[in-house]
């Protein structure tokens, strides 16, 4: 299986997110934002159209800028979690605006599927 290192990163983002000490709605707000980069990064790598995936990838893009601005208003100054922030920005950015590749067919890669035609 192919390493997806940006997903990877957005992993370790949201472990280190729930380390942080916040509570009430922004908390929630922050677990559930950083919780959905990861998820609508693996999403998108499940689609099969390049359209698709990037809808997917700008999602989790935009979920990143939102934990950033509540680190702004809870004014967070965990430096580990600032930097990793700024790691997975970029890579996120590159992503994104990257020449996405629609995926093979998934009923050519897998001929024993039951999924009907």
């Amino acid at each position: 299986m192919k390493t997806f290192r940006t997903l990877d990163l957005a992993i370790e983002f949201y472990e280190q997110v729930t380390k942080l000490s916040a509570s009430g709605g922004l908390r929630d707000q922050l677990h559930r934002a950083s919780s959905s980069i990861s998820l609508n990064l693996s999403e998108g790598n499940a689609k099969s159209s390049a359209n698709d995936k990037r809808y997917f990838f700008q999602t989790a893009y935009g979920s990143l800028r939102e934990c950033q601005t509540i680190f702004k208003l809870l004014k967070v100054d965990n430096k580990e979690v600032l930097e990793t922030a700024d790691k997975l920005g970029g890579c996120l950015y590159r992503l994104v605006n990257s020449d996405i590749k629609p995926s093979p067919n998934w009923r050519k890669r897998h001929p024993d599927s039951q999924i009907p035609s």
